[in-house]
């Protein structure tokens, strides 16, 4: 079911939810669009949207931020509610700028930046915070990834390394071994690295056969340890076991009919992901015992499908969705027709 829809500015790409108590109700969305000419230029924004309640869902757009194109954004995974909720940009320009939530009584909530740092003269394509929101790996156009921490609002890089011979579009942590990096790239290539020590030298493993494209998405499972997600322009969902860390077993594959850019687990219902298929609309799927099927698909949206996200306020009688799709630059929030949980 269909509740609210607005057109942004510009191309969009990403749309979070923000995962934390009292900020459930704000939405993030993120745009890149390309200036072409004799000085080509990228550009973006980073909007914040408040969303209402599940009862009375709607888009109340509360802040625009200009600034470079947006590849990614994401929320800390830690917070307390107290000032430390945080919000990553990665953008064209090299750049990792995190955004912290202020609130007043005139403006209500909006985001301040707190710290920016050009850490590549490659683009920044991706980012991933680890379980405790003090470090944040980021993936480059040129194939590096670099680990950068963030303590006291200050970002610094800590390691860097070439991992992949083409653009690196994902990169994740483990969410039970901070010390454990997944990355994923044009080369079809998804390895896993030890960032302890000169991770360039402590690859866990390389898988170069089971992706027939490009990866463009790792999701780790939280309510499995020992399982992940990963999505590929080959237009497969795949399940993988990494109870043998060095030779992670691929379980389950589910076909989405386009690539898979992005995957996200429902916040409270397990095997159930939400995923964006560029082509082909996005998608909601299940995985048990082994095996995969599509429960829903949605194709309200008129261009390539690339943000999607689950709202994860506390009250979850009904799931709510925001997605974004590229050159239609449109935002929708949406109700899923059918019951996830059977």
């Amino acid at each position: 079911m269909d509740a609210a829809h607005c057109y942004l500015e510009g191309n969009a790409d990403a749309v979070e939810f923000c995962p934390h108590e009292p900020y459930a109700n704000l939405l993030a969305a993120s745009t890149y669009t390309l200036q072409e000419g004799d000085c080509p230029s990228r550009s973006g924004s980073v909007y914040l949207f408040d969303v209402g309640d599940v009862e009375d869902v709607c888009l109340n757009l509360i802040q625009k931020i200009d600034t470079a194109g947006v590849f990614d954004i994401r929320w800390s995974r830690g917070g307390d509610g107290g000032g430390n909720v945080a919000l990553a940009q990665a953008d064209a320009d090299g750049c990792l700028r995190v955004y912290k939530i202020d609130e007043t009584e005139v403006k209500g909530f909006s985001l301040r930046e707190v710290s920016g740092e050009k850490i590549s003269s490659s683009m920044c394509l991706c980012l991933d915070w680890d379980p405790s929101s003090t470090s944040i790996v980021v993936g480059l156009s040129d194939g590096s990834a670099s680990v950068v921490t963030f303590t006291d609002s200050n970002l610094e890089t800590v390691q860097e390394w070439k991992g992949h011979d083409f653009e690196l579009w994902t990169a994740s942590f483990d969410l039970n071994n901070p010390n454990l990096v997944y990355t994923g790239s044009d080369d079809c290539k998804f390895s896993c690295w030890d960032i302890r020590d000169s991770p360039a030298d402590n690859r866990v493993f390389q898988n170069s056969k089971v992706h027939t494209m490009g990866v463009c998405c790792i999701s780790p499972n939280p309510s499995d340890p020992y399982s992940l997600f990963t999505g590929s322009y080959d237009e497969t969902l795949r399940v993988w076991d990494t109870r043998s860390v060095s030779r992670p077993v691929n379980e389950t594959s589910v076909s989405l009919g386009g690539g898979v850019w992005r995957i996200k687990h429902h916040p409270s219902l397990t095997g159930v992901v939400l995923a964006a298929c560029m082509h082909n609309g996005f998608a909601i799927a299940k995985v048990s015992d082994g095996k995969g099927e599509v429960m829903e698909s949605y194709n309200k949206h008129e261009s390539l499908a690339y943000g999607a996200d689950w709202y994860r306020g506390k009250d979850q009688k009904r799931s709510v969705v925001a997605t974004c799709s590229f050159y239609d630059r449109l935002l929708r929030l949406w109700m899923p027709k059918t019951d996830l949980s059977t």
